[in-house]
């Protein structure tokens, strides 16, 4: 604020008076200077350092005394018997509450006794005064008597009497003159020694203490922390039935028992609680527990009105995840069908190991939530089975799956239109590959072909339409890309094609309710809402406690919720949280060669060395086997397959040339896709040979 002054002044050029306003700074007032002083005094650190001292060293009064009583009421009652059977009680160790019940009842049979004796007390300490005053009396006339005779005066009987008589004259005075003092200090003393208790108990707020000394950690978790935590929930129901329960609570626990970086315990509602109730203050819970909401999983028990607790050891979580033991173990190898893939640790520590035999599996998440590499870690493995062939399609196109070029029979890296259109083209081929088994005569037996597809949204989201007006992408039923996935899904495990998905983002346009739930494993990073959650995992497990939307972003990096088939669940649980193994590029391409290596020694599907004259005609019939047609896509596929020096490069209209010479023609089925006829091309190949023959005999 400014104050206007009008001030009177003259200037010297006309010499005339005028008048100047004048805006001077006003001055704050008294008590705003003094209100500034005090928030200064009172936020300075030297103020909340006294502050805090004032505090931690009272509480620590209070709570000796509250310290000190307790110990007396327990020495005094049967209070800590009957609470430490409870305790045993409630962790389920019903031996030492039978200990502790049998040493109550021995307490409290001691304890009748001395106040039955005490009731006889009074007479008996009377008649022992009576007989000890006598007995000291006639001991000291006996020694008066001693020295009587020693001295010959008969006055130096009653010498030893006078002077007993003396020092208690003397002793009354010493404390007439002591007791002042004593009275005086007594309470200070008493204060002093409560100070002392509640110091070595530290028997003070957290925030009071000094910083050395307070906890970083969570409190142990104990049978009476837990039931206060679901006491101390809000829920009215639920608080007033523990209140009212005799055991204040100790029934509803299961035993608490060691799982891994932490405790598990089973909570066994009473009526009028329920299980949904609880999960929605999953955060309230972790908080009374002396938690972050991340260190405690809330999911449901089998048994009925339960809910299964897993509280992690504070800040256990946050440690990072030990290196993959593909990284470590350089002659591990991987077996399709009766193998497991080590994916990462659980969260009691223990491995998470997965069985991809004939499992379709999509893994969802926010971007840079660690997606590619905990999808790349299960892919890594299985290349290390050399019978395993992989068709994979990366449409981010950053180079995450480069070090597959080799080991995939197909490796397609890029996010345009163009790239959906070769990925739904691979995903097509793979589709026609289950067909061709599926004709097989039965007890046929497979390689394994995994079709992999990193960032389907994009395919799912991609305008791209065909030639015949067909869309390649999209999330509708007319998308060629999302029917020859439902159709592997629908059909390829039995003949050991399985599909792969990694997608970002899961909603209706970018992962189709269809495709989704065509899946054998389903997991999931860190998602934003919780009708996400249940896109990427199903309702069921949502409802049962899978909470990925409850993930810190970037802090849970690499941690993924799974359900489904494939892992090995705990009894009753439909779900798990994984924290994956991290394996860096440098990493994956290490391993990506020892995949090589192993994979050198097969043999080749032809010996391309060998061959001196290619006939495309003839090969073309080699790759249609014995089916009556086969897509074009498939064809160029089989043909890269059979002879890549020769074929490698082939487009679709290399092919078509090669058709249209020989008289083929276009070839489309009823869907409007173009087909290589196996009937067309072996007229072809008559017509050729006859052709020959007429003009050798020309």
């Amino acid at each position: 604020m400014a104050e206007t002054v009008v001030s009177l002044f003259k200037e010297p050029e006309d010499g005339g008076p005028q008048l100047a306003v004048v805006e001077t700074p006003q001055q704050p007032s008294s008590w705003r200077r003094a209100g500034r002083r005090v928030r200064i005094i009172a936020t300075d650190e030297r103020t909340r350092a006294a502050g805090r001292a004032t505090v931690r060293h009272g509480m620590y009064v209070v709570g000796g005394a509250r310290i000190v009583t307790r110990r007396a009421w327990e020495g005094r009652t049967a209070a800590r018997y009957e609470r430490m059977m409870r305790a045993a009680e409630a962790a389920g160790n019903l031996e030492a509450a039978a200990e502790w019940e049998a040493r109550g009842t021995a307490f409290r049979a001691a304890r009748h006794k001395r106040r039955m004796e005490l009731l006889a007390a009074p007479q008996e300490a009377a008649r022992s005064a009576v007989v000890g005053v006598l007995t000291v009396q006639a001991g000291l006339l006996a020694l008066g008597g001693a020295v009587s005779v020693s001295t010959g005066e008969l006055g130096d009987v009653l010498v030893p009497t006078l002077f007993v008589l003396d020092v208690l004259h003397w002793a009354v005075v010493i404390a007439t003159v002591v007791w002042g003092p004593l009275v005086t200090l007594g309470p200070w003393l008493a204060l002093l020694g409560l100070w002392a208790v509640g110091r070595h108990q530290q028997a003070a707020p957290q925030w009071a203490l000094p910083a050395r000394q307070r906890s970083t950690g969570g409190e142990p978790i104990t049978p009476s922390i837990v039931v206060k935590a679901f006491r101390d929930l809000g829920i009215s129901a639920l608080s007033k039935a523990i209140r009212a329960m005799g055991d204040a609570g100790a029934s509803m626990l299961g035993p608490i028992t060691l799982a891994g970086c932490g405790v598990e315990v089973d909570v066994t509602l009473p009526s009028g609680s329920s299980t949904d109730e609880v999960m929605k203050r999953r955060r309230k819970l972790a908080e009374n527990l002396g938690r972050h909401e991340h260190e405690v999983h809330v999911s449901v028990a089998p048994a009925a009105r339960t809910v299964r607790l897993w509280i992690a050891d504070s800040g256990a979580l946050d440690e990072p995840v030990p290196a993959s033991p593909l990284v470590l173990d350089e002659t591990l190898t991987a077996d399709y069908k009766n193998g497991r893939a080590p994916w990462g640790l659980d969260l009691r520590g223990d491995a998470a190991l997965v069985s991809l035999y004939q499992k379709h599996l999509l893994i969802t998440g926010l971007s840079n939530q660690g997606k590619t590499a905990s999808l790349r870690a299960l892919a890594l493995w299985l290349a290390l089975d050399p019978s395993v062939e992989f068709r994979i399609g990366d449409l981010k196109g950053v180079g995450d799956w480069s070090m597959f070029a080799g080991l995939a029979t197909t490796l397609i890296e890029g996010p345009t239109d163009d790239h959906v259109v070769a990925v739904t083209h691979m995903v097509e081929g793979v589709f026609e590959e289950m067909q061709r088994r599926l004709l097989a005569p039965k007890g046929t037996t497979f390689p394994p072909l995994v079709a992999l597809v990193d960032e389907a949204q994009v395919a799912y989201g991609s305008g791209a339409i065909g030639e015949d007006k067909r869309p390649y992408g999209g999330a509708k039923a007319t998308s060629r890309y999302f029917r020859a996935v439902k159709g592997i899904h629908d059909q390829g495990r039995a003949v050991n094609v399985t599909i792969w998905e990694g997608t970002q983002d899961p909603t209706n346009e970018n992962l189709p309710k269809r495709s989704r739930e065509g899946n054998h494993i389903r997991a999931a990073l860190v998602l934003g809402t919780e009708a996400q959650a249940e896109m990427a995992l199903g309702e069921s497990p949502v409802k049962a406690g899978a909470a990925p939307h409850k993930l810190r972003q970037d802090l849970d990096k690499g941690q993924v919720v799974v359900s489904g088939s494939g892992l090995t669940l705990p009894p009753g649980q439909v779900f798990l949280n994984v924290r994956t193994h991290y394996v860096s590029d440098t990493e994956a391409e290490a391993i990506a060669e020892r995949a090589r290596e192993r994979r050198a020694g097969r043999p080749q599907l032809a010996a391309v060395e060998d061959v001196q004259d290619v006939d495309p005609l003839a090969d073309v019939l080699a790759v249609l086997g014995d089916a009556p047609r086969l897509r074009t896509q498939v064809v160029l596929q089989r043909l890269a397959e059979h002879n890549p020096r020769e074929y490698e490069d082939w487009t679709h209209a290399d092919l078509k040339r090669l058709l249209d010479d020989v008289g083929h023609g276009e070839y489309k089925t009823d869907g409007g896709r173009m087909h290589v006829s196996r009937e067309r091309i072996v007229k072809a190949l008559a017509d050729r040979d006859d052709d020959r023959e007429d003009q050798g005999e020309e």
